[in-house]
């Protein structure tokens, strides 16, 4: 049985690049390349844990169109346990990544099938079975958002497991109304400094995990792009920097962190060195086209550790 079950938000990823900038209403504009991959937060993540050796399952929504059929298979192919209901009334959620030639995204995003996640498509037995819940998308989540994520997340520790979340962007602005009845039954919160910065009303790391630690959560991870990451909890608090690759996409590089820092978790390693491990995998995320392409097995990670730089040392 599953190590980590992953449950949350499943997209079908249509990258667009280079974009720089939008065509203007009516105008056409030229890019290198057009291609479709599997995304989400819980989807990726569940398949950079599953590249890095972890035993995963994936629980979702996708419609019963060809990006659902596309979605499911990605999961088959790369050993991911799925456990994802076909949604007959709602399509597969999509998101067109536009990405920059700096590498930098942005997004138009359809919820779709997403939207109708419950608590109810994933049971007590394959929580008991999982060591690792982990929820991905916070915000994004219609039917799952606020109490009846944290019912779920109250459940998935009644049934032995630790928790964990991992935070989208809200586009309705509601921070931390939805995610504080959360927080009690939290042993991992993930969130890059933007969205944690919005929840906590700060902008230092320092500050936001010690107010989301004040809160109830165990650990809390701070992503912080290229200068790496925060993470207080667990007897260890400090910023670990990130490793200095050449960046191609960017998509999936928070989702790969987690992945990678689980897998730390689950291997019984100190904290520190956990998140030195997770921004690997998230350094090794971008140096590929899409969200999953570029994370390697648990053994070429820690290869790459050994003689990788450091960005901002020598």
């Amino acid at each position: 049985m599953p190590d980590v079950t992953c449950m949350g938000i499943l997209v079908a990823d249509v990258i667009v690049r280079p974009l720089d900038e939008w065509p203007e209403r009516g105008r056409l504009t030229l890019v290198d390349s057009i291609g479709l991959r599997s995304g989400g937060l819980a989807h990726t993540t569940g398949i950079a844990l599953a590249k890095l050796g972890v035993d995963t399952a994936v629980v979702g929504r996708v419609g019963t169109d060809p990006f659902g059929d596309f979605l499911v298979q990605a999961l088959v192919d790369h050993g991911v346990r799925p456990h994802v209901v076909r949604e007959p009334e709602a399509p597969t959620s999509t998101t067109v990544a536009a990405v920059a030639s700096s590498g930098e995204r942005s997004f138009i995003h359809l919820i779709g099938a997403n939207g109708r996640l419950t608590p109810l498509d994933i049971s007590d037995d394959l929580l008991h079975a999982t060591r690792i819940f982990h929820l991905g998308g916070c915000f994004v989540l219609p039917a799952l958002d606020g109490a009846p994520a944290a019912g779920l997340l109250r459940r998935a520790r009644q049934q032995g497991c630790r928790t964990s979340m991992d935070l989208a962007w809200d586009p309705s602005g509601r921070w931390m109304s939805v995610l504080e009845p959360c927080l009690p039954h939290l042993d991992f919160l993930f969130g890059n400094q933007d969205e944690l910065g919005h929840v906590t009303d700060r902008s230092d790391p320092v500050e936001i995990a010690g107010l989301l630690r004040a809160r109830g959560v165990g650990v809390v991870a701070v992503k912080l792009g290229e200068a790496g990451a925060y993470v207080d909890g667990a007897g260890w608090r400090g910023q670990v920097p990130a490793y200095a690759v050449e960046v191609v996409d960017t998509t999936g590089a928070g989702d790969a962190f987690c992945g990678g820092f689980l897998a730390g978790v689950l291997a019984g390693w100190e904290i520190e060195r956990v998140t030195r491990f997770a921004n690997a995998v998230g350094a090794l995320c971008v140096t590929a086209v899409g969200g999953t392409a570029g994370v390697r097995s648990r053994e070429e990670t820690l290869r790459f550790m050994d003689g990788a730089a450091v960005r901002g040392r020598a």
